[in-house]
């Protein structure tokens, strides 16, 4: 796989409400798509141990990540029927209640967006080296077990 052909999904710090306005919208002059289905990732505010978190640092080797998320979106259109897929993921602090991971898929009829969606978020949860730090409200922190 070339370097070039492998895209960067890494956004610093929380993906915004504009940022996943603007990618649907782009999407709306594409009429051969019938169904898109979204996944958002938001940091909640977990209490562990008696300690509130506030926010999750994540990081990443990212050039091996975003050579694994290539390769999810690879097996995801390989697998499902879909017209386009878009992943981004967070790098950096993101404080709670923002979003940290947002997965679009779009595809001529609903059935296969639904799969298609839930395939890609098990794969990028248990495949990408992506880790996150939890940040206590009083800044200790632990790194984050995903579940």
């Amino acid at each position: 796989m070339k370097k070039e052909n492998i895209k960067n999904v890494f956004k610093e710090g929380a993906i915004s409400s504009q940022f996943i306005a603007d990618a649907i919208q782009k999407h709306q002059s594409k009429t051969q798509i019938g169904a898109h289905n979204i996944f958002l990732g938001q940091v909640r505010k977990d209490t562990l141990e008696d300690k509130i978190v506030k926010a999750i640092e994540y990081t990443a080797y990212e050039e091996m990540a975003n050579f694994k998320f290539h390769e999810i979106k690879e097996a995801t259109f390989t697998k499902f029927d879909l017209t386009c897929m878009h992943i981004y993921h967070s790098i950096g602090t993101v404080p709670i209640g923002e979003i940290c991971l947002f997965v679009f898929v779009s595809a001529p009829h609903r059935q296969v967006v639904f799969d298609a969606l839930t395939f890609a978020v098990e794969e990028i949860k248990t495949q990408v080296p992506v880790f996150g730090k939890e940040i206590f409200e009083d800044s200790s922190y632990q790194w984050k077990i995903n579940k």
